[in-house]
């Protein structure tokens, strides 16, 4: 049995901040702004809703894509760093807001990366038969930890939230063995201490181990997978900014038609952005059931990683 992804949901704040919002109080353009990230607008939290409302509405809509209710779920794991209190953490409240009474609940915190990890963490639950169905969140209020002032942060970082359901099957590809790797060195590059809680990084430093890291790790799961990267279909890169990911696909020789990028309309949301970019993927049909898909993020720690799986792979799904 193999471990797949059959449901995906996804769920953002009401209120959009445009560029021009931004340039009305820093010392920016929108002009300025698209040509370094690529970012025209991002949705941020008001305080009429919280994560957790967020995160709700993204797994139930998973859960209703999968068919599957929400009784089955076994556990619920929640990427973030930014939950809505300090204790507890998201899963909890997330999973009594589908209606998963008594499933496993827990947060990881892998910045950017999160989303892979989490992905990662489910499929081997899964797998092992430790679990039947597991619910992955990637969910992020960037906007509390964001400098107002700060013009190379503020025009960056957003809110928002993604869901998938991982559950097992008689597949033929599934969630291949996902590369996931750290290097602790690099920490001070990119971080938001536990005085200050604010998001702090040295941008050109962060492009350029974040092109090379997710660039390498693809490889690796590629050689896995034991694919190419002409058998990709769609890459799908953490949505940090576009330079980053365009950069990263011309590094693997990834052409333009097979990446996407939606930074454009969400911006940075860290571990939600490849949840959230998987579904208006779908949304828009570049994204079909079968479809081979390879993952990449990068993040803060720094930790990073790449993965490749088979799109709703439906062969004989597991009850």
């Amino acid at each position: 049995m193999k471990a797949g992804v059959f449901g995906i949901g996804s769920a953002l704040p009401d209120q959009v901040v445009t560029n021009a919002d931004l340039a009305a109080y820093l010392d920016t353009t929108d002009a300025w702004i698209v040509r370094r990230t690529g970012i025209r607008e991002r949705r941020h939290l008001n305080g009429t809703r919280t994560l957790t409302n967020l995160a709700v509405e993204a797994c139930n809509a998973a859960l209703a894509d999968a068919g599957r209710d929400p009784a089955e779920v076994d556990h619920v794991i929640v990427s973030t760093l930014t939950p809505d209190r300090l204790m507890p953490g998201l899963a909890p409240g997330v999973a009594d807001g589908i209606g998963a009474n008594g499933a496993g609940a827990v947060d990881i915190n892998a910045a950017c990366a999160g989303f892979l990890f989490a992905l990662d963490q489910a499929a081997a639950l899964v797998e092992s038969g430790r679990c039947k169905l597991v619910v992955v969140c990637g969910a992020e209020a960037l906007s509390r930890i964001t400098d107002r002032n700060d013009r190379g942060t503020a025009i960056l970082f957003a809110d928002g939230a993604a869901a998938v359901v991982v559950a097992g099957g008689d597949l033929e590809h599934g969630c291949s063995p996902f590369v996931l790797r750290s290097d602790g060195v690099h920490g001070d590059l990119l971080y938001a201490d536990s005085d200050e809680r604010l998001l702090r990084m040295e941008g050109q430093e962060v492009y350029r181990h974040a092109v090379e890291r997710m660039a390498e790790a693809t490889v690796e799961a590629l050689t896995r997978a034991r694919m190419s990267v002409d058998e990709i279909d769609l890459l799908v890169v953490h949505q940090a900014n576009a330079r980053i990911i365009e950069a990263a696909a011309r590094r693997l020789g990834v052409p333009d038609e097979k990446v996407f990028i939606n930074v454009d309309a969400v911006a940075n949301t860290s571990s939600a952005s490849i949840p959230l970019a998987l579904h208006q993927a779908e949304r828009e049909g570049r994204l079909k059931p079968g479809a081979t898909v390879a993952l990449a993020a990068f993040g803060a720690g720094f930790v990073w990683g790449a993965g490749v799986l088979s799109w709703k792979e439906r062969v004989h799904a597991a009850a």
